[in-house]
């Protein structure tokens, strides 16, 4: 016969769900997360390590042990943010088929990390303390990408090499401007549509003229 338990003896209770132990990248990136959730939402005015904290469900003595100060911290956001966009625009580039489409694609690509990301971006950069430690990386990143769209223009226009580095630099500034306008608030699609006609269409001109200019010195040379 099977023993009736006594209700006033107190009976071992089954243990509730272990806490997941996460990874040290998980965890970064989870802290990381919610500080962008934060910044957008209320501003970097308003994070502190204890605000965070509440925000990702963790101890301000946690988030310390990942990132030692708020500039560090910050930091490595606007770095995550910056290798987001790198390796989106890296993988749209395999993929592109010609120059239009490689152009198109990046084009579409930044527009949307910018109308997504933007006002994240845009107020990490306004950080002083933290735009010193990430402009020598980013003037560097920027620079690769234009050595490598001028070596495309060059393939595909026959432009010299410093006329196809200047006209990059000069695109590369439009395509940052269109990114930004909020005139109507364009869609993604047709503001890299706009984006693309004038980057394309200015290319095509310019190569035009570069042949015409050509022409004229080769005929000058002729007639001496």
């Amino acid at each position: 016969m099977a023993k009736t338990p006594n209700p006033k003896t107190p009976t071992a209770t089954a243990p509730g769900p272990r806490r997941q132990r996460l990874t040290p990248e998980v965890r970064a990136d989870q802290i990381l997360d919610a500080a962008a959730r934060l910044i957008i939402e209320e501003g970097l005015t308003e994070l502190s390590m204890e605000r965070l904290g509440r925000a990702a469900g963790v101890s301000k003595a946690l988030i310390y042990n990942y990132f030692p100060n708020r500039t560090d911290l910050l930091r490595a956001l606007l770095e995550r943010e910056m290798d987001v966009l790198r390796e989106r625009q890296i993988e749209q580039i395999r993929q592109a088929e010609d120059f239009r489409d490689l152009v198109y694609r990046t084009t579409r690509t930044y527009v949307a990390q910018v109308k997504e990301r933007g006002a994240l971006v845009q107020r990490l950069w306004a950080e002083p303390a933290v735009s010193r430690t990430v402009a020598e990386k980013s003037q560097l990143e920027r620079q690769q990408a234009m050595r490598y769209m001028a070596k495309q223009v060059t393939l595909t226009y026959g432009l010299p090499k410093a006329v196809a580095l200047s006209a990059v630099d000069m695109q590369m500034a439009l395509t940052e401007a269109a990114a930004q306008h909020r005139s109507g608030e364009m869609d993604v699609d047709l503001t890299t549509d706009i984006c693309v006609t004038l980057l394309l269409g200015g290319l095509d001109g310019l190569a035009k003229n570069q042949a015409k200019a050509a022409g004229k010195r080769s005929a000058a040379r002729k007639s001496r």
